[in-house]
């Protein structure tokens, strides 16, 4: 008997081993594809965007709404401050 309860502890870490490193590779398995989905995701919102903006530029040219207005500014405000360089 001493040496099945000997052997019990070898093969019970064994059997512990094999359950996390299968654990492990359906955690891995699992963020792979969330990652891969996610991934999608974003591109398929980056392509609705872009659509979204030529729709956008679309109806402004039908409306006679040149490019030059754009709704969002192109330049931050804080960058005319050329009167005030030191250089």
């Amino acid at each position: 008997m001493d040496a099945q309860d000997s052997e019990d502890p070898k093969q019970s870490t064994a059997d512990m081993t094999a359950f996390v490193q299968n654990l492990l590779q359906q955690m891995q398995s699992r963020f792979q594809t969330m990652s891969e989905s996610i991934i999608t995701k974003i591109d398929e919102m980056g392509n609705r965007i872009d659509e979204l903006e030529q729709s956008i530029n679309d109806l402004r040219s039908e409306m006679g709404i040149e490019a030059s207005a754009p709704s969002v500014p192109s330049k931050p405000k804080d960058e005319p401050k050329t009167g005030n360089d030191p250089s």
